[in-house]
């Protein structure tokens, strides 16, 4: 079977979905192609289903009218055609690769068993079907180990120990979420999941995965200590899926190389999101992948004059449910240059933390803890980039709670 359509989108993700919908409303519609069974989905409320504070079809996205699901095995770009699992294929025009990320998979002995299967209880966290395989599993008292301190493993610890498991979080790095908070946030982030019963290791290295009869026993430290485990969670990051790509001979570097009209090499085949490298930046945050798709769907249309020439990105985790809410936002550099100017406000009885880095007048980074009512005003000075007017400006916007 073959099916003509002018644009095709691989990946029916937050970017693919939104492409599509926004291509549909400019009257330029398109075909999505997606190999998960479930209805299209925001990955960023996962958490929230493993938490119970969602089912699974709240967080469904409105998916466009043209949705094909089958697994795309390879690209002809000669004919313009992709090749599917299911033995059809779909001609294109325009071709876009809004393929998403894989997670990583650590290299732990004993992760895989023979026919190349993680074991039984052993997670990763990317997908709706490892939310729901997750949320079969956990129950109260059962002993979880989640591999990763970032932002993916801080969500997936909270949310089982909101679900009553016995969870213990492996870092290797010396703090939570390094790559985005600064020590004092880290340090909040570390005492929220303390006063869950989470109980963190940090600066250690998982070295091995033991089973028995096929089914997760322990988890191993470099140092030799063993931790017992009924489940076990990797949230190692994620890397571009990029496959594709590369077996179809376009450029990747650690995603699909794109240029400022999100265009690879290849005139014909555009890529947004998490799978998509532009001017050496893979965001794999949601702002970015929406920002790209609007972008983009413009250009299809035949805006002219549309350019994507970055996202400054801002990173957000809020975490509810029946535990105590939390809430975080950084963004920009978090960590001052010498000749910076930093200001700070902290309130250890309101667990509440705010910092911002100034440089030349203009504010460049911050990270808020808690009561995230500053955030909109804070991040609308950082994304114009406008020197601040004075000092009392810059503590009016840490201070003033209607500035979302």
């Amino acid at each position: 079977m073959t099916s003509n359509t002018h644009v095709v989108v691989i990946g029916a993700g937050l970017a693919g979905v939104r492409l599509a919908r926004r291509l549909g409303e400019l009257g330029t519609p398109a075909l999505l192609v997606g190999d998960e069974e479930h209805r299209p989905y925001n990955r960023v409320l996962l958490a929230e289903v493993l938490a119970g504070r969602y089912a699974p079809e709240v967080i469904s996205l409105p998916a466009p009218g043209g949705l094909v699901r089958t697994r795309v095995t390879g690209i002809d770009r000669t004919a313009r055609q992709l090749h599917c699992a299911d033995g059809s294929s779909i001609a294109y025009d325009t071709l876009v690769l809004a393929t998403g990320s894989n997670p990583v998979l650590p290299p732990l002995r004993g992760l895989f068993t023979a026919d190349h299967q993680l074991p039984e209880g052993v997670h990763a966290f990317r997908t709706m079907d490892d939310c729901l395989g997750l949320s079969k599993a956990v129950r109260p008292g059962v002993r979880a180990v989640v591999i990763g301190g970032g932002l993916l493993g801080v969500s997936a610890a909270r949310a089982l120990a909101v679900r009553g498991a016995q969870v213990v979080l492996a870092q290797q790095a010396e703090r939570l979420m390094e790559r985005q908070l600064d020590p004092n946030a880290s340090r909040l982030v570390l005492r929220h999941l303390l006063d869950l019963g989470v109980e963190v290791h940090t600066e250690c290295r998982v070295r091995d995965v033991r089973c028995v009869g096929g089914a997760v026993r322990s988890v191993e430290m470099a140092d030799g200590y063993a931790l017992d485990a009924d489940l076990v969670v990797l949230a190692c990051g994620v890397r571009p899926r990029a496959g594709l790509a590369e077996q179809a001979g376009l450029a990747v570097r650690r995603g699909v190389l794109v240029d400022d009209e999100l265009r690879t090499a290849d005139p014909h085949i555009h890529a947004i999101g998490d799978c998509a490298e532009h001017d050496g930046t893979v965001y794999g945050l949601a702002a970015p992948a929406l920002e790209q798709a609007e972008l983009l769907a413009e250009l299809l249309a035949g805006a002219p004059h549309a350019r994507y020439t970055g996202t400054r990105a801002l990173t957000r985790l809020t975490l509810t449910g029946r535990a105590s809410p939390f809430d975080l936002a950084a963004f920009g550099e978090t960590e001052p240059r010498p000749g910076d100017d930093v200001v700070q406000l902290a309130d250890a009885t309101r667990g509440t933390y705010r910092k911002v880095v100034v440089r030349d007048d203009r504010l460049v980074g911050g990270v808020l803890v808690g009561e995230l009512g500053t955030v909109g005003a804070l991040a609308r000075a950082w994304e114009g980039a406008e020197p601040l007017p004075d000092e009392g400006s810059l503590l009016h916007l840490l201070t003033n709670d209607g500035g979302s």
